[in-house]
């Protein structure tokens, strides 16, 4: 397969066109931002963590009947997706009050929740990805009222399946963000699945194993995203 021209570049990852219109290939980079953009650095190894990783939970997934944009992974940092047109949300689910969660509602950190909870954010960065609601996704014809529907039912699926996953390797699922996509009008997902997307925390310690350690200045990012990887591929 042949890579083209540069299609797409974002905080986290490149994606380019190929010689087939329905195929991508995206590209994991090692540039981390945090604050919507304010705050920048660099996390080494953190594209090939990321590129792996969601890899083997967007397999995961696929397995339990949840169609995704993976197609084949190229090498460490490279992988073949499906031509996806993205729906422009962030998809939240939250298990554990934390980040800004906690902030809004005054909910200490590391509170459980009585229930999962699911929020949509307007994927803008001009405006700092704002929270957005059923209504306001409808009123401006961002999704139907049957692709929320899907949309919620798919996303809280894949917060049982990565939970029980995470939890068969000594973690907690915090909290996730994900984006999902229209492909001949079924709707898919078309993420990754990474500690860059969501929150981990040792089951026993509480320890931090995401990019919260770099948004907080914690220190060991690096090794946590190895950390990370090295037990989900044990």
């Amino acid at each position: 397969m042949e890579k083209r021209e540069l299609l797409y570049e974002g905080k986290a990852k490149r994606v380019y066109k190929t010689d087939d219109e329905k195929l991508y290939i995206v590209s994991y980079k090692d540039d981390a931002t945090a604050f919507n953009g304010e705050k920048k650095g660099t996390i080494v190894g953190k594209g090939v963590v990321n590129n792996r990783m969601s890899n083997i939970m967007c397999r995961m997934l696929a397995e339990n009947g949840i169609e995704t944009h993976l197609v084949e992974e190229l090498n460490d940092r490279e992988t073949v997706v499906k031509a996806v047109q993205i729906i422009p949300l962030e998809i939240i689910i939250r298990n554990v009050a934390a980040g800004s969660f906690s902030k809004r509602f005054g909910v200490e950190e590391g509170t459980v929740l009585k229930s999962p909870t699911l929020e949509y954010s307007l994927k803008d960065d001009a405006l700092g990805d704002p929270l957005i609601n059923n209504y306001h996704i409808l009123a401006l014809g961002i999704a139907t009222e049957e692709e929320l529907k899907i949309m919620s039912e798919m996303t809280f699926k894949i917060n049982s399946l990565l939970s029980e996953r995470f939890m068969q390797i000594g973690v907690k699922l915090i909290d996730f963000k994900i984006e999902l996509g229209r492909v001949d009008g079924k709707i898919i997902v078309a993420d990754e699945i990474s500690p860059d997307t969501c929150r981990f925390w040792d089951m026993e310690t509480n320890k931090k194993l995401d990019k919260d350690r770099f948004r907080r200045d914690l220190g060991g990012v690096e090794e946590v995203y190895q950390e990370m990887l090295n037990r989900i591929t044990k």
